[in-house]
């Protein structure tokens, strides 16, 4: 498997690899979350079967939070 850069379009076997598709929305996820932190933002969660908002200096983020834009 060969890797695409930003500005080539993904293979059909690319787009449909789970493990892939795992990565990207676990990468999307993460920068969702560091954008709420950094804007100030709080965030919803569903816990306990109802919703819970956690503040922003609460947000978890793994990783470098000053991380420049890819």
């Amino acid at each position: 498997m060969t890797s695409s850069t930003k500005d080539e379009p993904l293979s059909a076997d690319e787009a449909l690899d789970p493990f892939r598709v795992a990565k990207v929305l676990q990468l999307a996820v993460r920068e969702a979350l560091l954008r709420h932190k950094q804007a100030g933002n709080p965030i919803a969660v569903w816990r306990d079967g109802r919703v819970e908002w956690i503040q922003p200096e609460d947000i978890p983020v793994d990783g470098p939070e000053d991380r420049s834009e890819e």
